[in-house]
């Protein structure tokens, strides 16, 4: 991916990088928070919205394809017992880190400043796993994705979509949905639905722009001693960790908070342990969302429902523990 870190493209592509940030602050989107959501209030809005974005950026690449602009796109990758053992670690290290790779970028955001450790323990993650363990090569997919291959008409049945969804509160002169609408764009914390929304379109105009990125690829890449464009991505990944701190602190959310010893390593532990389950996989899990599953690739799929599966599972068991220890308790 070359990007020239002086050109119009470059700088459209920093503005929507900070959007992003900032409707990942204000949504509070997370994969933990989402199967949290699912086992404390039987509410299933954060996981949907993870999966309406993945339904956006496919709709979003259907019609690149059909205007001539798609840009060279990753490959997908086989399923084998890897994919569960990449993803299983994803969703320990996240239950242990408390957020995912995204859900990290959210609680920086609101001053929660332990979380920069996690890309450290994340980047530490990707330089050990070599000297571990040996990372098996995944084998990559030859044929194109299902979604490319798809009748140029699904592009238009998106354009439609698209514009019953956006449009539906001004089409049928709903003014209170319209109010509903402008509240939850302008409240301290976003709709899942509106925070997913705003996170795919920027991430397709990005990959239009300057390719396909994600913060955990620029890490990965620099614990392997790849340079090219990382300093120019590097500048992106700033710029989506600035546009949280600026959600947190114009919805009245930045408090800076005392960061104890027991939050870093907690950080530094699910990091590493996502970093591990990225290059396992191979890929994160803002990969995985925003990439692998609206390609439509089995794999990115079948990761994400093992990711959320381990999640709950380490949910549910220290929950069990707890109420244990609670009953002996005299």
């Amino acid at each position: 991916m070359e990007i020239v870190v002086a050109s119009t493209a470059f700088v459209v592509a920093l503005l929507c990088a900070g959007v992003m940030g900032y409707a990942i602050q204000r949504g509070a989107t997370c994969t933990v928070a989402a199967v949290d959501e699912v086992i404390s209030e039987r509410r299933f809005s954060r996981l949907l919205s993870l999966a309406e974005a993945a339904l956006w950026v496919a709709g979003g690449l259907l019609v690149a394809r059909a205007l001539h602009l798609l840009p060279p796109l990753p490959a997908g990758y086989a399923i084998s017992r890897w994919t569960i053992v990449g993803a299983a670690l994803l969703g320990v290290g996240a239950y242990i880190n408390g957020a995912c790779v995204i859900g990290a970028i959210a609680r920086f955001g609101t001053g929660e400043w332990a979380y920069v450790v996690t890309p450290l323990g994340f980047y530490l993650g990707c330089l050990s796993i070599g000297a571990l363990f040996e990372r098996p090569a995944p084998r990559a997919l030859g044929d194109s994705s299902p979604v490319l291959q798809a009748p140029a008409a699904v592009a238009l049945v998106f354009i439609a979509f698209a514009l019953w969804r956006i449009g539906r509160p001004w089409l049928t002169g709903r003014v209170a949905t319209r109010a509903r609408w402008h509240r939850a764009l302008g409240a301290r914390v976003w709709s899942p639905h509106a925070a997913t929304t705003v996170i795919a379109l920027t991430f397709v105009a990005m990959l239009l722009l300057v390719g396909a990125w994600a913060y955990t690829d620029v890490l990965a890449e620099l614990a392997r001693g790849m340079s090219a464009s990382v300093g120019a991505r590097s500048v992106l990944a700033l710029a989506l960790l600035g546009g949280a701190v600026l959600g947190g602190w114009t919805a009245g959310r930045f408090r800076a908070r005392r960061v104890s010893l027991a939050q870093l390593l907690r950080c530094a532990a699910g990091g590493a342990l996502m970093g591990w389950g990225s290059l396992v996989l191979p890929g994160g899990n803002d990969g995985l969302v925003l990439l692998g599953m609206p390609l439509a690739w089995p794999y990115a799929w079948l990761a994400f429902a093992t990711m959320c599966a381990t999640i709950a599972l380490a949910q549910l068991a220290v929950r069990a523990l707890a109420a244990r220890l609670d009953r002996r308790a005299p």
